[in-house]
Order: structure tokens, then sequence, then C-alpha cells
């Protein structure tokens, strides 16, 4: 019997664009979804390098960073994104000002996670991520 139910994607098998334009802090984080059995990830060290990787590896899920130096802000990058597809996204940022967040909020990302990133929340992020329907 065919489920109509989307199946859910383990953490193994979930594809993670990790948008970060510090390189030593993008490779951390991809460090740290390794250890936690994450499946592939791909870096992007700016908005436009993301875009053409979301629309290449077509990622389960993004982690953003708000402030990105160069074409564009996370949040810009991000909205561009979902325009693409709909991708869950989680923010990162040590940035946590009114307008900034009133800002992320529109694009209606899952979570926001605080600068500097903890492996075991960032892991207790992605599970919530998963557990999501649809």
């Amino acid at each position: 019997m065919k489920s109509n139910h989307k199946k859910k994607k383990s953490l193994e098998k979930l594809k993670i664009l990790i948008v970060e334009d510090e390189s030593i802090v993008a490779r951390d984080i991809q460090n740290m979804l390794e250890r936690l059995g994450s499946g592939p990830s791909f870096i992007a060290l700016s908005g436009g390098d993301a875009l053409k990787k979301a629309k290449t590896h077509k990622p389960d899920l993004v982690l953003m960073d708000i402030k990105l130096h160069e074409d564009m802000d996370g949040i810009e990058c991000a909205r561009r994104i979902q325009s693409l597809q709909p991708t869950p996204v989680v923010y990162f940022s040590a940035l946590s000002d009114e307008s900034t967040m009133k800002r992320a909020r529109a694009t209606q990302p899952f979570f926001f996670i605080p600068k500097p990133i903890v492996e075991s929340e960032l892991k207790k992020t992605i599970l919530e991520v998963i557990a999501q329907p649809g």
C-alpha cells in the first residue's frame, strides 16, 4: 500500500548547505555535522555561491549566517533560495538586534542558533527540523 505522506529524511541522508563567509567557521560546522553523522554537506562562502550550490545540490536544509560580507546578506540569500525551492533555513548569528531579527523572521526560518555554535544545540535543532511534518 502506497502512502501519501512524504517520507522523512534521516540525519544520515540529509543534504545540508552551510552558508558562512568565514571559511574556518564553515569548516568547523561541517566537521560538527560529520561527527553527528549527517549526510553530505556543502559550504558556500558567499550569497552568490550559496544560490549556485542550492540549485546544483538541492539541499534538504540550509544553515545560514545572517551576516555575509559579499554580495548579499544571509536574509536576502535565504529569501532567494526559498524562491527556488522551499527549503528549511536555520539562521545562526551573533547579531540579535530587533531590526535584523524582524527581517529574518519575515523569511519564516525554522530556528535561530546563536554564535558561537555549540554542537549539541546544532544536533538538537537539526533533529527538530527533521521531525517537522511535510
